[in-house]
């Protein structure tokens, strides 16, 4: 046994295997001076993003794509095989595939938990509502949606089984009682840097494991969650996914350190280290877009009569970056020849384009847009 935990040997004979039951949070944590500057500069850079956030009229705009663009991410993490263009498809909801399914359910979750947030502390049962948002009629539905596992899970390669796997989390009983721990600590007024607090949950969610399956997707969104609740955050506009997926071997096998020695201070360095790049290039992104958005709004000035309908395709576009015209002149409650004539007039103002390929054939892209937001997805 270490600080993270120990080794519980469940069953016997032929079926007997070793489930990881983890130490209950907080653990005694060495600061030294690395991780003291590490620190220090997230805090920074989540300040500095905070600020822009405040000075920024669209920013409310902007999260709502952070939102899509983790949520896309976070599932190519686990095998998801979708774009960003998949998600913005404007017949998404007609023609979505399963890989497509799970960014949208994870959209979907990320909303709900965020909305949630008003009325509930972050709990098990918001935890497990999340998961049942996240799972709802998308592959791994059969998996107990919104409820903790009921049968012992393991990680490892496909195939693996409990004397191949890489990991075995605390079997179906300790789970209850980890579940029950983790949410008084996350509820608990630790004195430690919430930052810091917020690596320690992670890690403790991924460890414990507690769904059959969604539980990377949801430890990930638990980190924006608990910042948001702890107001060091005021919008998703953290996603910290683009940093995990880049350097996904050793997000993994810090975790595993952990579990192994008992080293936490080597994941929460990496921890830190991932909130700061994730806030910078945040930083980057948002002030992109912003600049963008004031360009191309300068732009439409010079259509005079058409302008008022210019802008409100504009706004739209804004929201959704790809479009179809009968679809556009529905949402925005003008006739289809206005949207034409609208779109024409942003194709010529080299703001839209005519989407490629024959399945694209008859829509529309705000490609800068999308071409800022993609930065970490293909």
């Amino acid at each position: 046994m270490n600080k993270a935990g120990k080794f519980i040997t469940n069953l016997s004979g032929e079926l007997e295997y070793k489930s990881f039951l983890p130490s209950a949070l907080p653990p005694k944590i060495e600061m030294d001076k690395e991780m003291v500057s590490l620190l220090i500069n997230a805090n920074k850079q989540l300040y500095a993003l905070e600020s822009i956030a405040a000075h920024i009229p669209s920013m409310k705009l902007f999260t709502s794509m952070y939102v899509r663009k983790e949520a896309l991410m976070s599932s190519q993490m686990e095998g998801t095989q979708a774009t960003l263009e998949d998600v913005f498809d404007p017949t998404v909801d007609k023609n979505a595939n399963r890989d497509v399914s799970d960014v949208v359910n994870y959209i979907r979750a990320t909303e709900y938990a965020l909305e949630r947030l008003h009325t509930l502390p972050i709990c098990n049962r918001l935890i497990k509502e999340t998961h049942a948002v996240l799972m709802d009629n998308v592959r791994g539905q059969e998996k107990c949606p919104g409820e903790f596992k009921s049968t012992q899970n393991w990680i490892g390669p496909q195939g693996s089984t409990l004397k191949t796997a890489r990991y075995i989390p605390p079997n179906v009983a300790d789970t209850v009682e980890c579940m029950s721990d983790l949410e008084k600590y996350i509820n608990s007024d630790d004195t430690l840097d919430v930052l810091i607090q917020a690596a320690l949950i992670h890690y403790q969610f991924e460890t414990i494991h507690p769904f059959l399956d969604g539980n990377g997707r949801v430890g990930r969104l638990l980190i924006t969650l608990f910042l948001m609740d702890k107001k060091r955050l005021t919008s998703p506009a953290l996603y910290i996914s683009y940093f995990l997926k880049s350097n996904k071997i050793e997000y993994y096998d810090r975790m595993t350190e952990v579990r192994n020695k008992g080293n936490y201070e080597q994941w929460i360095k990496f921890f830190l280290r991932a909130v700061a790049e994730s806030a910078e290039d945040a930083i980057i992104t948002v002030n992109a877009l912003h600049k963008l958005h004031e360009e191309n709004y300068t732009k439409l000035q010079s259509l005079g009569r058409m302008k008022t309908n210019a802008i409100k395709l504009f706004v739209y576009i804004e929201q959704n970056p790809i479009i179809e015209t009968q679809k556009t002149a529905v949402a925005l409650g003008l006739s289809y020849n206005t949207v034409a004539t609208a779109i024409r007039n942003l194709c010529n103002a080299e703001i839209l384009k005519k989407s490629k390929g024959e399945a694209r054939g008859k829509t529309f892209a705000y490609t800068a847009y999308l071409d800022i937001l993609k930065k970490g997805t293909e």
